[in-house]
C-alpha cells in the first residue's frame, strides 16, 4: 500500500456521458472527504475511453509520484479499470485503502536525425512507416544485433500494457500487462521469393534496445506514439526499450489481468 490519497483531479473527455459521469464522481469523491483539485494531487482518474487515459498520463508527463486509474465512460477502456456503474463502489473502496498499487513500464523512444534528437515517452507502443506510406524497407536490430531486413507496410513496436490495443489488430500476441517487454510486430510484411520477413510478434525484455537504421531512400518516416502522429525527415536511427522508467496505476483488489482479457474480447463469444 503506497501513500494516504487525499487530493484527486479529474482528466474528464468531453463527450456528454463523460462530462456527466464525472459530476456525478465529483460528489462522491467530496462525500468521502476526497479534495478536488487542479495542482498537487495524489490520484489522477481519467474519464472516458483508452484515449483519455493515454492523453492524461501524457498531459501529466508519466509522473511517477501520482498514482493513475481510469473510469471507463467510453467503449473497449482495457486502460479503464472502473465501470461507469461501479464509481460509488470505487470511491467507497478507495476511502477504505482497498487496493493495490501496480508498477506500469513506460516505453522509451529515441529518434535521431541530422541535426535534433526527439525523445518520446508512450503507454501502448509506437508504429513506424514510411512517410508517403509506400513499402517500408528497414533493418531492426536488437542490442546491435541484426534482427532482419524488414520489408512491408510498416513495424509496430507495443508495451505489454499495449499489447492488446493496436497491436492486436495486427495479431500482435497479447502480454501478460506487468512483464515489461516490447512485442516487435510486423504490419503487412512482404513475403515471396524476393522479400523474407518475419510474419509473427518477438517479444524482447526489458533493458533490450531495439533499434531501427533506415537506408538513404527510407530516412523520411511517420512516426505515431501513443496514437499521436508525427513526421520526422533525415531519420539516421530510432531506439526503443523498456528501461527502469514506471507510472503507478491503482487497481482494485480483484483486479485480474487475465479476466479483463475474458471480459474485454471474449465475453461475446
Amino acid at each position: 500500500m503506497g501513500r494516504r490519497i487525499n487530493k484527486v483531479k479529474l482528466f474528464v473527455n468531453d463527450n456528454e456521458q463523460s462530462v456527466l459521469v464525472a459530476k456525478d464522481l465529483e460528489i462522491e469523491l467530496i462525500k468521502y472527504g476526497f479534495k478536488i483539485v487542479n495542482r498537487n494531487y495524489d490520484l489522477a482518474i481519467s474519464v472516458g475511453g483508452d484515449g483519455s487515459f493515454l492523453r492524461m498520463v501524457k498531459e501529466t508527463k508519466f509522473n511517477d509520484k501520482i498514482y493513475y486509474i481510469g473510469v471507463n465512460s467510453g467503449t473497449l477502456g482495457f486502460l479503464q479499470e472502473i465501470d461507469i456503474k461501479n464509481t460509488t463502489d470505487f470511491v467507497k473502496r478507495l476511502n477504505c485503502d482497498e487496493y493495490k498499487i501496480e508498477d506500469i513500464k513506460v516505453q522509451q523512444t529515441k529518434v535521431i536525425t541530422s541535426n535534433q534528437i526527439y525523445n518520446f515517452d508512450s503507454l501502448n507502443e509506437i508504429v513506424i512507416r514510411n512517410r508517403d506510406f509506400n513499402t517500408l524497407k528497414i533493418p531492426i536490430y536488437v542490442d546491435d544485433e541484426l534482427l532482419e531486413n524488414f520489408s512491408g507496410d510498416g513495424i509496430l513496436v507495443s508495451t505489454s500494457t499495449g499489447s492488446t490495443a493496436y497491436n492486436m489488430s495486427f495479431g500482435g500476441s497479447i502480454v501478460y500487462n506487468t512483464l515489461g517487454v516490447l512485442a516487435i510486430t510486423p504490419i503487412a510484411p512482404l513475403n515471396n521469393k524476393v522479400y523474407s520477413t518475419l510474419t509473427n510478434s518477438v517479444i524482447v525484455p526489458n533493458n533490450k534496445i531495439v533499434s531501427f537504421v533506415p537506408s538513404k531512400e527510407f530516412k523520411d518516416l511517420f512516426i505515431q506514439v501513443d496514437g499521436v502522429n508525427k513526421v520526422i525527415d533525415d531519420v539516421i536511427k530510432i531506439e526503443t526499450l523498456i528501461g527502469d522508467k514506471t507510472i503507478k496505476c491503482i487497481r482494485m483488489n480483484d483486479f485480474h489481468f487475465i479476466k479483463v482479457i475474458k471480459n474485454k474480447i471474449l465475453q461475446n463469444l
